[in-house]
């Protein structure tokens, strides 16, 4: 995340994505899908690290090896082997970003759910200021319901943040500013939709 300065002199949070180039690798349609879609590539690969059956779409295309692959369905019409740039972007007030979030490991509920713990220290609470507490009934039900908040892993899920102001798109370096943060490390790939 950056900060770039409004036209009322505020300083706004944002993030900068690298959106494009990307090749149109395959056209779905209804006769021979079942459904329509545009199917794109995005970051430069080795051919030696492609397979086979990646390598004839992307000659098909007449587009060298990508690195990732992604379905969007758009109102334009595009062929195969045209190229999407973020000037796409350029009409939108408010896009979609999905990412996968960072992982966190094995998490207690304090951290992953955000339990208060035990506030004080006192009455024999010796060692259990930061564990759950009770998680289930007496002997009936005599189980844990399901979804019962509980340590585990922590992160590493499919997150979309929705609604996220465009600030400026970028053109020459393919970049499109978004306010706030995405989910997901620095360097890692994200789907922007419209």
């Amino acid at each position: 995340m950056t900060s770039v300065f409004s036209a009322d002199g505020k300083n706004v949070p944002c993030t900068v994505i690298e959106a494009g180039p990307c090749v149109v690798t395959q056209v779905k349609t209804k006769e021979v899908d079942g459904y329509e879609a545009y199917q794109l590539a995005f970051a430069e690969a080795k051919e030696k690290n492609t397979t086979k059956p990646l390598m004839g779409i992307f000659k098909k295309a007449g587009t060298t090896p990508k690195r990732h692959l992604a379905e969007f369905k758009f109102e334009e019409e595009y062929n195969l082997g045209d190229t999407i740039t973020v000037e796409i972007f350029n009409d939108s007030t408010f896009v979609d970003v999905t990412g996968t979030s960072k992982g966190k490991g094995f998490q207690g509920v304090m951290k992953r759910h955000g339990f208060g713990g035990v506030g004080q220290q006192t009455h024999g609470q010796d060692d259990r200021a930061r564990k759950p507490g009770s998680i289930g009934a007496c002997s009936y039900p005599a189980k844990v319901f399901k979804g019962m908040r509980m340590a585990g892993q922590m992160g590493g899920d499919r997150v979309t943040t929705k609604n996220l102001r465009v600030l400026k798109v970028i053109p020459e370096h393919n970049l499109i500013l978004v306010k706030g943060s995405v989910a997901g490390c620095i360097g890692s790939t994200v789907l922007i939709q419209k």
